[in-house]
């Protein structure tokens, strides 16, 4: 509808509405959130956290009624059938732009439950957006260099620790867990240093995926795998509001959760090796429907 704008009036507008809608939800999530603090009943709290996911599913709904309102992105999504508000997912997907959130929050939306990512822990200090990330539980990360780890031993493990803490916490509502297997955005520059076999992605990292896998035991009930592509090429969140983002296609591709897939990755060289060829073979056909959807 307000596509046409010209830019000058549009890009304002838009920034100034997400701006408000943010407002307009954080507001409410926190008072929510200081009662849930505040009144440590377990029936009570349990409550609270579906009233936070409501919030949260209203604040991206809005989002994306202002980017159809003001772009001109044209959609193609497969795989959308069977997909359950009731069901809990591991939702694995490529990574190419912060793009992919909006764009997996659009397509997933109240289809199946609440997507919660795992966050680099730098991003709590986000305005109004970090506190509203902890408030929903989403779990922070803290990564180490492999030359702080070797300083400091007594780090190795932590973030195993936070998975662990944070997929307790999923256990006890519906939930989605989000991971980008690559654990990085994908650029050519990283492509060329890893030498990676597939065409459109770097190599997937199957340890952070074993790990939720077991943490969650019977918590999940499928693998939703998310393949996005981007057409008309690379692009920034800044593309996404100045209506420069054309065509988004999505592939969506469920595998179920086979006994073998959960066990002890750190510990069972055997069960590491049939979790890493079972990953391989997943990301060989994710690169292949990406190398299809931009055709």
């Amino acid at each position: 509808m307000f596509a046409t704008l010209p830019g000058l009036i549009r890009v304002p507008l838009v920034v100034l509405l997400l701006v408000s809608n943010v407002l307009l939800h954080v507001l409410p999530l926190f008072a929510l959130t200081l009662a849930k603090l505040l009144l440590p009943l377990a029936g009570f709290r349990r409550a609270c956290s579906r009233g936070l996911v409501a919030i949260a599913e209203s604040w991206i709904g809005v989002n994306n009624v202002l980017f159809d309102l003001f772009t001109r992105i044209r959609w193609q999504v497969d795989g959308l059938d069977g997909l359950c508000r009731d069901a809990n997912y591991l939702v694995l997907a490529n990574h190419q732009s912060w793009v992919d959130i909006p764009v997996l929050q659009k397509v997933l939306n109240r289809r199946i439950p609440f997507l919660r990512f795992f966050l680099k822990s730098q991003l709590i200090w986000v305005p109004l957006l970090g506190p509203a990330w902890w408030a929903l539980d989403f779990p922070f990360m803290k990564r180490y260099s492999r030359e702080t780890l070797a300083k400091h031993p007594e780090l190795q493990g932590k973030d195993r620790v936070a998975t662990r803490r944070a997929c307790a916490k999923f256990r006890q509502l519906p939930v989605s867990v989000m991971n980008f297997v690559e654990g990085t955005r994908f650029t050519p520059a990283k492509h060329d240093a890893q030498g990676s076999p597939y065409r459109h992605l770097l190599r997937p990292r199957a340890g952070g995926v074993a790990f939720v896998l077991d943490a969650m035991g019977d918590g999940l009930q499928a693998i939703l795998e998310v393949a996005v592509a981007y057409p008309g090429g690379p692009c920034s969140m800044l593309d996404l509001v100045a209506g420069r983002v054309r065509e988004v296609r999505v592939s969506l591709h469920q595998h179920p959760i086979e006994p073998g897939l959960r066990g002890d990755y750190e510990g069972d060289e055997a069960f590491r090796q049939r979790f890493q060829a079972w990953v391989n073979t997943m990301w060989r056909g994710q690169d292949a429907r990406i190398g299809r959807l931009l055709e």
